[in-house]
């Protein structure tokens, strides 16, 4: 199991050009699509097939609103991932969920910064974060969902355990030390199961 520590905001639209201008600009796109279980009123579980993989994550706690300068509050949570393949290739295909109308497709355009979080909480910006004992990615996504646009900004900690919420937290404090983009709030802060059900009960 994979336990990590997210800050995640949702709205609707396309991303402001504030944002994708703040963002790093040596990041490209990636696309994806994915299918997430829909399941009401349960925002601590999230399941999803992506890339003929089944994904679980279960919120192991909240950790309340979190700051950052006057234009950034939202809201921490500590997460378990399982992720679970299937060598044959046979199960965890999207043909197999086509249709039901309790899985809910999302295509994602999605850049992706990691930073590695150094000695005295400093931050380096680094092209992956394979073999970093401690680091944190950034985020911006552009979303569709039942012909709806919406985009995302997240921060997701991994590393040591213990470390985690101070890896959040330094990386946060670097990358929005020059953010002068439009106020990031609580209200909209929140993980993609309770996105999925906003959405779907609309």
């Amino acid at each position: 199991m994979l336990t990590t520590i997210e800050l995640r905001w949702f709205y609707p639209g396309t991303i402001p050009t504030e944002i994708e201008e703040w963002f790093p600009q040596n990041c490209s796109p990636e696309k994806r699509e994915d299918w997430y279980l829909y399941a009401p009123g349960c925002n601590y579980l999230g399941i999803k097939l992506r890339q003929e993989r089944l994904e679980v994550k279960w919120r192991k706690a909240e950790l309340g609103v979190v700051r950052f300068g006057e234009l950034i509050e939202g809201k921490a949570e500590k997460w378990g991932k399982w992720m679970c393949s299937d060598s044959t290739g046979e199960s965890f295909q999207p043909a197999m969920v086509f249709g039901n109308s309790i899985w809910v497709n999302v295509q994602k355009v999605r850049r992706l910064q990691y930073y590695q979080i150094l000695a005295h909480s400093s931050v380096q910006a680094v092209a992956n974060d394979e073999n970093i004992d401690n680091s944190c990615s950034v985020e911006i996504t552009q979303l569709l969902i039942q012909e709806q646009a919406w985009w995302s900004l997240a921060l997701e900690a991994v590393g040591e355990y213990s470390h985690l919420l101070e890896n959040l937290r330094a990386t946060a404090s670097c990358v929005f030390n020059n953010y002068r983009a439009s106020k990031l709030i609580a209200a909209n802060s929140y993980a993609y199961p309770q996105w999925v059900e906003l959405i779907l009960r609309n």
